[in-house]
């Protein structure tokens, strides 16, 4: 299979408070503002998520990131102040934390099985 660009969106009622969430969550600053209603960050090369401002759609986005080091990356995400709902392990040692965001957006992380100490 060749390479899959990738460009999701999650509708917001407030750009500024999901501005700061999202920076707060992946750690990184917006990549770019296309127009005053979307704001951009590129997860890799080719890989973008954006919020958009649709208060009428706002909440009812399901997003699922996955991290090669996803102890890491979560120790970064409580480190600038935001904790998971939930905590899930899966049969396979999959895990996955989830976190809301204001509007109630679902934003998944995911990560292979923990280290062995």
């Amino acid at each position: 299979m060749s390479e899959i660009d990738l460009f999701a969106g999650i509708c917001v009622s407030d750009l500024d408070a999901a501005s700061d969430w999202y920076a707060r969550l992946l750690g990184t600053e917006e990549a770019f503002r296309p127009n005053d209603t979307e704001i951009v960050w590129e997860l890799a090369e080719h890989r973008f998520l954006y919020v958009e401002r649709k208060p009428e759609h706002a909440g009812h986005a399901m997003q699922t990131l996955f991290f090669e080091d996803f102890d890491a990356f979560v120790a970064g995400v409580s480190a600038r102040g935001i904790e998971p709902v939930t905590r899930e392990t899966y049969e396979n040692g999959v895990r996955k934390l989830t976190y809301r965001d204001p509007d109630g957006n679902e934003i998944g992380l995911g990560g292979g099985p923990a280290e062995s100490a």
